[in-house]
């Protein structure tokens, strides 16, 4: 959203001519707003949400709240260039922030009788600020593009000031009723205030939950994601841009490996709706227009092949219990644990003694599962381990050897494994690794199961010149 400006110009304008109607557009926030808003996705550092909740002062968050308003301003006034666009999304920003303010002013209030608890409130407040991010992002894109000769529609599903209540379809259904779409140019925002509460259930995963009830409930050919770059073979970044390769073609089986590893390429519950509906959805690099992209279906692959290999850092809670053999419910226990301080499972393995799981959460999380299980099993020896997974992902890794050649090429780099999963169905194989190792491990797995010898890369030069 950030580079809106380049957007107009290729992907949503261009050289469309007659084509140009007869698609919905469904926008984030700008760049860091919702990181802002909530906190930060990857540090955790707490944004005007986090402070509200822990709050000493008013000044905290109330200061955060100001600082959105000034990276919602920074961020529009860098792609609209007329005056009076600004000044329309000046008004906009002001009217959103400072009405969120009050809000959050008067809760504190209410919230100072004992019979209110402001703990009680909190869901609905993530709800309410998280819709200002889409909200603002989406009022602006469509000033832009009737500035462009567009006849953009803004289309507000955050709710703001709608006493009315809706579930997420039938809000869907209100705001489209009267969008003539072989004219109009929907601009939609990623947030939608709904009686099931989006947050509450899927969190910052929402704007793709919105996108894909969107297209299920219009009757969409194609659903396509728009990102920065290519599904590709492997971080660019980390194995070279010319090493990667575009997947082209997936299924929704390693969409879902890739949602484990928290690479989505869509989420889960929004590849869930698509794939009911019958709609086709697209993976598509937004600055390279003229590609297809990725197109993920239902599928299976035409031979085996490894597709991506990607990578997430993960903590390893091992639980030792020497009494454990033939004794059931430890794995019932750890499980109810790590639910309840939410805490997200990404591998396992076990064996007669030992259950390990390597788990994506914080580490002051994985210390109350600790806490937890100790006083459950008072003679178990538990450790938590930092560590890192890199997996090889495929439609169909069938005959591949990719669990021994991944072994070898991880000890021809100099790596330590920790462990390795390969499960029956043989659509991903995981390696455990040494946090600090987590992208050599990705480059070597990737070297050794999908870039191509390096004879054959020179013979390939040779036949080329």
């Amino acid at each position: 959203m950030s580079r809106l400006g380049e957007l107009i110009d290729t992907l949503i304008v261009g050289d469309r001519g007659d084509d140009l109607y007869g698609r919905v557009f469904v926008v984030s926030a700008f760049g860091g707003i919702t990181d802002l808003l909530l906190e930060h996705k990857k540090t955790g550092e707490p944004g005007v949400y986090a402070l509200f909740a822990n709050a000493s002062s008013d000044q905290a968050w109330s200061d955060a709240l100001t600082r959105v308003h000034g990276a919602m301003v920074a961020a529009h006034e860098a792609v609209l260039a007329d005056p009076a666009d600004r000044d329309f999304a000046e008004t906009f920003v002001r009217e959103r922030v400072e009405g969120a303010r009050n809000c959050l002013i008067d809760l504190q209030r209410l919230c100072s009788y004992g019979q209110f608890r402001l703990s009680q409130q909190m869901g609905i407040i993530r709800e309410l600020l998280s819709g200002l991010g889409e909200a603002h992002s989406a009022f602006v894109a469509h000033l832009a593009l009737r500035r462009a000769g567009v006849n953009a529609r803004f289309v507000d599903l955050s709710g703001w000031r709608d006493e009315a209540e809706h579930s997420l379809d039938s809000r869907i259904q209100s705001a489209f009723a009267d969008i003539d779409l072989t004219s109009e140019l929907p601009i939609v925002t990623g947030y939608a205030q709904c009686a099931e509460g989006l947050m509450n259930e899927f969190d910052r995963g929402y704007s793709e939950v919105t996108f894909s009830r969107i297209a299920a409930l219009t009757g969409a050919r194609e659903a396509i994601i728009h990102k920065e770059f290519h599904l590709s073979s492997a971080d660019p970044k980390l194995v070279g841009a010319e090493n990667v390769r575009k997947l082209g073609h997936t299924n929704y089986d390693v969409a879902d490996q890739l949602s484990n590893l928290g690479m989505e390429a869509i989420h889960p519950s929004a590849a869930k709706t698509l794939r009911q509906s019958g709609v086709a959805l697209r993976v598509a690099n937004a600055f390279d227009p003229g590609d297809p992209g990725t197109l993920i279906d239902t599928c299976e692959a035409e031979e085996p092949a490894a597709e991506i290999v990607c990578g997430i850092d993960v903590f390893a809670l091992e639980l030792y219990e020497p009494d454990m053999v033939g004794v059931k419910g430890y794995d019932a226990a750890i499980l109810e644990a790590l639910t309840r301080h939410d805490v997200w499972i990404v591998s396992k393995t076990s064996n007669a003694n030992t259950i390990t799981h390597y788990c994506d959460g914080s580490l002051k999380a994985l210390r109350r599962v600790e806490r937890d299980l100790r006083q459950r099993f008072p003679t178990a020896e538990i450790r938590i381990q930092s560590a890192a997974i890199a997996s090889v992902v495929g439609r169909d890794l069938t005959g591949l050897k990719v669990l021994s050649r991944g072994l070898a090429a991880l000890t021809e780099a100099g790596l330590d494994v920790i462990g390795a999963h390969q499960t029956s169905r043989r659509v991903d194989v995981q390696f455990a690794v040494p946090r600090e190792a987590r992208d050599t491990a990705i480059k070597a797995l990737h070297d050794a199961v999908i870039s191509p010898p390096r004879k054959e890369r020179r013979l390939s030069a040779v036949q080329a010149a």
